[in-house]
This record gives structure tokens, sequence and C-alpha cells, in this order.
């Protein structure tokens, strides 16, 4: 019975192309947008996460709270190269890595070329956690470290700018960096692999270059500093990750005399959960007002179903003069409202990946289609055709048969 209900439908919908087609963008347009929007917003949380994961999810800084008042900040409140070493020995078995975050920029000058350069200082490890793509050349050694040696690593578009090559690996050069006029040697050249919005995200300057120095170059035995970065071990859990931040303000707290209220602690997983839940609503409330162009498809249907029905009512009484019931036509009516609007949200649903698809291709990212969510929005599609179509079912239900077969 089904069967045979659908194939009418089918007949009804393929007699009116045009009507039908007409019918369905409301229905289209809603589903579309509603599996775009949520696309979409689940693409950004992927690369949020992804970049987030690039980061590296257990990463964290300490800091004096931001939010207290300046004159209460002491000299004593700012770390030293002798407490961050002693941080290492207390927590090691719980940390990957720990370093100042230093960073700063160089001149680098050759022959004609000069191009300033944004240098970052790292440690040995920090390739283990944030790794790069060396093309020649070696990565940071413990040695360079420890020695506070004038050694840079340097980007491919920075080789390529200043030396048209990449093949730049035992050149040198002087530059100024902290007071001091150093010769610095290139032991290497590397690549990030990022897409455009991680780019922009991340605030890369195309103008200048970028290098990687040891981070002791840029932070002298006598060096005060305002932060700690650190990185606890890798697939620490939340919760660990929570009482590892806990305990660290509780040491500098016992050490400085402060209170642990008075350290701020910058927290990698922190931020991945703010962002999470900004983007969720984000997507939840702009989803929920494309959904309303449903409303508005659901009306449509409701009114072509209206004119389908005056226009088939001698078509009906034949039916109820042959022995149709009263359900039987409610049903028939019912499945090919059902079905135009299910077929508007298939369609619906194609357009809105192939869209969504076209713009993660064009800017570097992979893209997110819950299969569950598609098929929440056929059904859903097919339910506001059910409930709009039930009263013109209803009234063609309800006709009587004679007055049916007299209707011209």
């Amino acid at each position: 019975m089904l069967l045979e209900n659908m194939k009418m439908a089918l007949s009804s919908l393929r007699a009116n192309k045009l009507r039908s087609i007409l019918t369905m963008l409301g229905i289209i347009i809603g589903i579309g947008s509603v599996i775009s929007i949520v696309s979409i917003g689940d693409t950004m949380r992927k690369m949020f996460s992804d970049l987030y994961k690039n980061v590296g999810v257990t990463q964290a800084a300490i800091m004096i709270n931001p939010y207290m008042d300046q004159e209460e900040i002491r000299d004593s409140d700012f770390f030293t190269m002798d407490e961050l070493y002693k941080m290492k020995e207390v927590f090691g078995n719980r940390l990957d890595y720990v370093d100042n975050m230093s960073s700063g920029s160089i001149d680098i000058k050759n022959g004609l070329n000069r191009l300033k350069t944004n240098i970052e200082g790292v440690d040995s490890p920090y390739q283990k956690l944030q790794p790069v793509q060396i093309l020649n050349g070696r990565y940071i050694s413990a040695n360079d470290v420890e020695e506070r040696r004038a050694v840079i690593m340097i980007s491919e578009t920075t080789a390529l700018k200043l030396y048209g090559t990449v093949n730049v690996t035992g050149k040198h050069f002087r530059s100024d960096i902290m007071g001091e006029n150093r010769e610095f040697s290139i032991i290497g050249v590397y690549r990030k692999d990022i897409s455009p919005i991680q780019k922009l995200l991340m605030g890369s300057n195309d103008k200048n270059g970028e290098g990687i120095v040891p981070w002791t170059l840029l932070s002298p035995e006598s060096s005060e500093f305002s932060m700690i970065r650190y990185y606890g071990k890798t697939g620490m859990s939340e919760q660990e990750m929570k009482q590892l931040n806990t305990e660290i303000k509780a040491y500098f707290s016992k050490i400085k005399n402060r209170q642990p209220s008075d350290w701020y602690i910058s927290s990698i997983q922190d931020e991945m959960k703010q962002v999470d839940g900004v983007m969720g609503g984000i997507s939840a409330a702009v989803g929920g007002i494309a959904a309303i162009s449903l409303l508005v498809g659901g009306i449509g249907i409701m009114n072509i179903m209206l004119v389908s029905v005056t226009e088939r009512t001698r078509e009906i009484g034949i039916r109820k003069a042959l022995g149709a019931s009263t359900g039987d036509i409610l049903v028939q009516f019912l499945t090919e409202s059902a079905l135009l609007s299910a077929l508007g949200g298939l369609i619906g649903v194609l357009l809105a990946m192939g869209l969504v698809s076209l713009g993660a291709t064009a800017f570097g990212l992979s893209v997110v289609i819950r299969p569950g969510i598609i098929l929440v929005a056929v059904l859903f599609s097919a339910i506001v055709g059910i409930f709009f179509g039930i009263y013109p079912a209803n009234k063609a239900a309800k006709e009587d048969p004679i007055v049916a077969l007299r209707y011209e």
C-alpha cells in the first residue's frame, strides 16, 4: 500500500515538475542552510582543535596575575633562570619541556638583501613537541642551548628571500642580539605545513622572516622574565594537567611568598574548551535562525497541497466511489507532502555538502559533515512535510464523494 502511494505521489510530482521544484525551494534553502552552517561550525571546530593540537594540548604558562593591581607587583615576582631550572628538577618527571617563551627579532643581511627576521627561542626537545620539516641541516642541539651558541635555523621562505635557495646551511652573517653584535651560523632550513586559515589565525607575517635560535641566546643567566612555559607529559589527561597546574601555583606561591590566586596559568586545554563552546553556541544560534526558512518551506507545501486537493477533487470522488476509505485518501496526500519535503531536504543536503566541500578545499581545510546530521535533516524535512500536509490531506479525506464527482 505504501509503495503504491509513493508511486502515485511521484507521478503527481512529475506531472507538475516546475510547481514541485518551486514548492521544494523553501525546504531546499532551509535544509541546505542548516547543514551548511552546522558543517562549517564543525569544520571550524576541528580546525581549531587541530591548531591547538599543533601548539600542544598539554602546553601551559604561568605568570603573575595580569588582573592584579600594578602597584602590588614586586620585583621578586619575576622569574629567574635559577628558578626555571629548579622547577625542572621539582616537576621534571611530569614535564616534557620548560622554557621562558623568549622571542625577538634580528636583521639578516646577504649582500644588498636585508630582512627583518622574527626569532623564537627554543630548547632541543621542542622538535618532538612542535615538529617542523627539516629541509637541510639540523635542529637546535642541547650543546647549542647550554653554550648559548649564535646559531639559527631559518624558514624556507626566509632562505628563498635572502639567498634564492634553501641550500644555505653553513652560511654566516652578523647581527645585533641582546645588545651584542654576533656572528650567526645558519645550521638548517625548515618548513611548517599549515593551512592559509591557520597561518592567518597564528598571525604569520609574510613580510618578515622567521627563525629558531637557542632560547638561552635570548636569555642571559642574569635575566628575569615574566612567564614560564611548560608542557605536561604527552598523554596527560585533563584532570592530571589541572592537578599539575595547581601544584605549580602552590610551588611558586611558597618560594615567592604569594597566594595561589596571585598567579595566572594560561592553559591550552582551557582555551580549547572556551573556543569549542563559543563555536558550538554560534553554530546553534545561526542554525536556529536558518531553520526558520523551513517554516516558510512548510507553509509553501501546505499551500500547494491545498491547490492540489482542489484540482484533484474529482479524482478523490472517483477513488471514494470505487471503495477507497477516508484513511486511504489521507495517507495518499500525506505521502505526497512527505515525499515532496523529503526530496527537497535531500537536494538541500547535497547542495550544502558540495558548497561546504568547495569552500573547505579552497582554504585547505578538511571538511567535517556528520552523517547523523544528514539523516536527521532528511527525516526532519519529511516530518515538516507531514505536519504541514495534515490539513490538506484531512480536507481531501473528508470530501463527500457525491459532491466531489460533480466537481468540474
